[in-house]
């Protein structure tokens, strides 16, 4: 099916056992005009797409499982040539692919991609392109970008027969927090002039090496751990540049890190440990304190830190120890750090030995709900068991006390099978709940025995205007830009003016307007007629600002 634009933009909806809505998205689609989001009701829809020049966005309707389903196709399961596409809540599935996008700008939130014979998702063109909590497993490779700039967050990429990721042709998207697990080859190649930034990313188990870099890519690793590799843990090849900052490669092929005669990347601050090494106590409590504002939940992660350790003291000296339970609830707005806190709480509780490993795993609703009686246990013990020596963490957990009415929200059977695997599996994995805090109070509530099994809950504040500023410079300066000081005033007052909001989003809107600002300059001085120098190429100016606040202001 290919469609090409028509009519005015709306939000319409998509349910086949209702009358009045568009019993196929494809329905929706041909009628569909620029602007237009399509909200679709929980259920499998056994169709594949082709957008040409379109503007739409997709998105599964409040609490629903929404899967695309592509088997049996020769072709991707969303193929996207040049407007714009948004994907949130979805699961893709069964497609020669998941998501291929030529020359558009794309969006994908909250989305599981698997089950597929080609690449989870592949972006070719300028972009931009934004992938948030989305994972892709079961695919021949994970992620494949090129050319294309913007951000991938919390991004899962795991039990690929291929690469993890592939980042080319001067892409430079910055990656945060993402975790690449499971590859039958490299976890991630970058080649040909690419300059992507890994800010505290994970990538391990991999067939070949952890990162392969190649054809004068210059990519910056930053505070990322490489592991558990057959091959090298970073290859760079001759005339690449970049860097590898603050990085942690262990039990790696030898060696760790391994630049070919001619490499230009510079190594700093970065350690090859052996097998069972890792960073130390201190070094991941700097890391938790090096975090902007957050105060109370510092005290609260470092009193449980001194618990843990003083109990070790008792234990060694024949005292009697008292039980400590580490599963969490975090509390509060999106935004606000808890994902970021979550890895860091692993990996402290690795080091002190109350974990077997520092794994980290995160799931929504669609990884643990299924569609029938019995499916949603067998999901979510599943996912229970493959987190098992390391961190499971529930991102919006209240989801799945939400009642659907009609019925058959499964959703209550994935919080009874987890109560009954928290208790028999306490002392082999750490279970975190995250949303916001009236919601969790509901979803701590629909089960008797759910709230017992949480040691505490850690409430996290919204960032401050001052703080936020803080946050989005630190941003600016990891992406090798320098800020215009005389923005600074205003973006402390467009924080303090957005931060009344009730759909505040915390330092995902300080992401946002940074991601604005650099679209801003890359149309300045795409309009200067002539290359600019290094300098003008870094300089984000208050004019590049102000266009990213009237943009955000005006969405």
């Amino acid at each position: 099916m290919t469609l090409t634009a028509a009519g005015q933009g709306r939000s319409v909806l998509v349910d086949p056992e209702r009358h009045g809505a568009y019993a196929t998205i494809g329905d929706a689609l041909t009628e569909a005009a620029d602007g237009t989001t399509v909200l679709i009701a929980a259920g499998t829809y056994a169709e594949t797409f082709e957008l040409m020049r379109r503007e739409v966005t997709l998105r599964a309707s409040e609490g629903a499982e929404v899967v695309l389903n592509g088997s049996g196709a020769d072709r991707p399961v969303l193929r996207v040539s040049g407007g714009s596409i948004g994907l949130y809540g979805l699961t893709l599935t069964g497609g020669a692919g998941g998501v291929q996008a030529d020359g558009a700008e794309v969006t994908v939130a909250r989305c599981a991609l698997k089950g597929l014979r080609g690449p989870g998702i592949a972006i070719r063109g300028t972009g931009p392109v934004s992938v948030r909590e989305t994972t892709v497993a079961d695919a021949e490779h994970g992620l494949l970008i090129e050319g294309a700039s913007g951000s991938l967050e919390n991004v899962t990429v795991d039990n690929v027969a291929g690469d993890g990721m592939i980042i080319g042709l001067g892409a430079d998207p910055v990656l945060r927090s993402c975790t690449v697990t499971g590859c039958g080859q490299r976890g991630l190649y970058v080649f040909q002039h690419a300059r992507p930034v890994l800010q505290n990313c994970a990538i391990g188990r991999t067939g070949g090496a952890g990162v392969v870099v190649a054809h004068r890519a210059a990519p910056v690793l930053r505070e990322t751990r490489i592991s558990d590799t057959r091959g090298v843990g970073v290859e760079i090849g001759a005339g690449c540049g970049g860097s590898v900052e603050a990085c942690e490669v262990s039990n790696t092929a030898e060696p760790g890190i391994l630049l070919a005669p001619g490499s230009e990347t510079k190594v700093s601050d970065s350690a090859e440990r052996p097998p069972g090494g890792g960073t130390t106590l201190e070094e991941l409590l700097g890391e938790l304190d090096a975090m902007v504002g957050l105060p109370g939940v510092k005290s609260e992660v470092r009193g449980l830190v001194d618990e843990i350790g003083v109990n070790a003291w008792r234990r060694q000296a024949g005292l009697a120890t008292g039980t400590i339970g580490h599963h969490l609830v975090f509390a509060g707005a999106p935004g606000t750090g808890k994902t970021t806190v979550a890895r860091t709480y692993g990996r402290l509780l690795a080091e002190l030995g109350v974990l077997p490993g520092g794994g980290f795993r995160e799931v929504a609703r669609r990884d643990l709900v299924g569609q029938y009686v019995g499916h949603t246990a067998e999901k979510t013990a599943q996912v229970f068991e493959e987190s098992m020596g390391g961190v499971l963490f529930i991102d919006e957990a209240y989801t799945l006390s939400r009642q659907g009415g009609g019925g058959n929200d499964f959703g209550q059977e994935a919080i009874d099978t987890l109560v009954k695997l928290m208790e028999d599996h306490r002392e082999e994995i750490v279970v975190i709940v995250a949303g916001y805090t009236g919601e969790m109070e509901r979803f701590l509530a629909a089960n008797p025995g759910l709230a017992s099994r949480f040691a505490r809950t850690v409430k996290f504040e919204n960032y401050t205007p001052a703080e936020l500023t803080d946050i989005i410079g630190r941003m600016v300066r990891a992406s090798d830009y320098e800020l215009d000081p005389s923005g600074m005033p205003e973006l402390e007052a467009y924080f303090t003016r957005i931060s009344r909001e009730t759909d505040f989003g915390n330092a995902r809107d300080a992401r946002k307007l940074f991601e604005s600002a650099r679209t801003a300059q890359a149309r300045r001085l795409r309009g200067l007629g002539h290359m600019p120098d290094p300098g003008q190429l870094r300089l984000l100016t208050a004019a590049d600002v102000r266009t990213a606040m009237d943009g955000a202001l005006c969405a």
